[in-house]
């Protein structure tokens, strides 16, 4: 064990709480909205707002934990809510001049991608995703800190993202000390004994969507919402198309 976890579990703790209580309307059981598509949902394209957001949904392709693409993903767009979609794209503007962009990884998620990720937790090991994706915890142990039944992207006012370093066209993830959807301690945000690089990275992140009102769910240092949530008791399975 780590001699400074005794120091940052209490932080972390806290921090956790503080998400829960944020987000307990919608922890109970939100309706999903009839709409068909974004247009019906109230949604925008972030790309419309933000074109120099740089915008890589994962769960489109087979890149992901589940080795496949997931259902309601059919294009490669981010999807929110207005006011989080304007939120977003005020993060990238105080980015701008910095040398800093936004890469995003998820928004908007359909609930049936939410209930294909349950039926994957629930479903045996694959090794290869185990070993990129959570080594050092049992699949059982997923669920529900990392994986849920009801998802606050689900409701278009969540997202998922990294930082991006440019320079002279070209831009590099800066190093946040894991990829994407690692399932365990070493993604949490303050995690102990980082690297003071990644330390800095996630804190330069966090920072920078706090300003625009986001905040971070703590045990992923990708992971954040709007709050207040524009709408916390409508969740929408329309396609991302």
């Amino acid at each position: 064990m780590s001699p400074c976890r005794p120091r940052h579990a209490p932080r972390l703790s806290i921090a956790l709480l503080l998400f829960a209580a944020t987000s307990a309307i919608a922890a109970d059981a939100p309706q999903v909205s009839p709409a068909r598509d974004a247009a019906a949902a109230g949604m925008v394209d972030v790309a419309t707002l933000a074109p120099d957001i740089e915008v890589g949904m994962r769960y489109l392709g087979a890149d992901n934990f589940t080795g496949a693409p997931v259902p309601g993903y059919e294009a490669n767009r981010c999807y929110l809510l207005r006011p989080a979609a304007e939120a977003l794209a005020r993060v990238q503007a105080s980015l701008r001049g910095t040398g800093l962009r936004l890469r995003i990884f998820d928004c908007y998620r359909p609930v049936r991608a939410v209930h294909a990720f349950v039926a994957w937790a629930a479903a045996a090991d694959d090794p290869a995703s185990k070993a990129r994706y959570y080594p050092d915890l049992d699949k059982s142990a997923l669920v529900p800190d990392y994986i849920a039944d009801r998802s606050g992207h689900s409701r278009g006012a969540t997202v998922d993202l990294t930082l991006l370093a440019c320079e002279a066209g070209a831009c590099t993830p800066l190093d946040m000390g894991t990829d994407f959807d690692l399932f365990g301690p070493a993604a949490h945000t303050e995690a102990p004994g980082l690297p003071a690089q990644v330390r800095d990275n996630r804190r330069r992140l966090v920072e920078a969507m706090q300003q625009a009102g986001f905040v971070n769910y703590p045990l992923e240092w990708w992971h954040f919402s709007l709050r207040p949530e524009p709408d916390p008791a409508t969740a929408y399975d329309f396609r991302v198309r």
